[in-house]
């Protein structure tokens, strides 16, 4: 589920939301969006390298009969690669028609359940799960009460695998998200927090400190994907349409600025755009079981 909080577009922010209880009204906001939007974000979301769930079955050594719990599955885009394993798996979502949207994606596999609740008013299953994952949700969690809740629900060999896919600078993008930004300042200022391009791959914040500080979890196996992805100007304004602060635009101003950015991309880059992503990848094992 979600997105790197971002107020430009693809630029990751170190930013971490609180409690949702006690979140801002605007947080609060942005992180039940995607609701809004099921269906589209399933079918315009970026999935993530096959190379990547090889690796987390690898590095989290779950065995062929291990149990995952998923934290925002979203509608299961990153839940499917598992479930195909042939792995239990129980799926926590927040928005229900995400919700929706996830149990018919994952009909075909009845070893996996979709629950929509809020990760924070789920009660803890202890000792239970062999691996537990989040794809591009983790970051909308308190990390004082995500780490703890998910530390207790694995068993004393189990892992978390946290993954991300993250705006990178690409040269095949030829300058588009640079001169963009121009539309971001003058149409939809809101969106903006500074004027930098998007990150070069080895700039994009590093969660490992953040895991090894809890002193829940050992040595923190990490590793990226770096990878490209193409859109003509129909496409690229549906992926917008999934951003959070892109949907809290007015309709007035959102349809100003999408046409602008859709004549930008159809007038001076021939209909079409390249995006960079990097999928990061973080996977630790449980340094020693914790309960309440």
């Amino acid at each position: 589920m979600g997105e790197t909080l971002a107020f430009k577009p693809g630029v990751p922010h170190t930013l971490h939301p609180v409690h949702y209880k006690h979140m801002t009204d605007e947080r609060s906001q942005l992180r039940t969006t995607f609701n809004r939007v099921a269906l589209l974000y399933d079918q315009v979301r970026p999935r993530y390298p096959e190379a990547l769930f090889e690796d987390v079955v690898s590095f989290s050594e779950i065995t062929p009969d291990g149990r995952i719990l998923e934290i925002g599955c979203g509608t299961g885009q990153a839940t499917v690669p598992f479930a195909r394993r042939g792995y239990r798996i129980l799926c926590i979502e927040l928005g229900e028609n995400l919700a929706t949207v996830a149990q018919k994606n994952l009909a075909a596999y009845p070893q996996v359940e979709v629950r929509n609740i809020a990760f924070e008013d789920w009660v803890t299953q202890e000792n239970t799960f062999d691996l537990v994952i989040s794809a591009t949700a983790f970051h909308w969690l308190d990390p004082s009460i995500a780490y703890k809740k998910t530390a207790q629900a694995l068993t004393s060999k189990g892992a978390i695998a946290l993954f991300w896919n993250v705006h990178v600078h690409s040269d095949a993008s030829n300058g588009f998200f640079e001169e963009v930004q121009e539309l971001y300042q003058s149409l939809a200022p809101q969106l903006v927090k500074d004027d930098e391009p998007p990150l070069r791959e080895q700039k994009v914040p590093n969660k490992t400190s953040e895991i090894k500080q809890t002193g829940l979890f050992g040595e923190v196996t990490y590793r990226s994907y770096r990878w490209d992805a193409t859109y003509n100007s129909a496409s690229y304004l549906n992926l917008l349409n999934t951003y959070s602060g892109h949907l809290n635009l007015d309709s007035i101003t959102r349809a100003r600025f999408f046409d602008a950015i859709a004549q930008l991309i159809n007038t001076k880059f021939n209909g079409q755009i390249t995006k960079g992503y990097l999928t990061t990848l973080y996977v630790a094992h449980l340094l020693k079981k914790f309960t309440n």
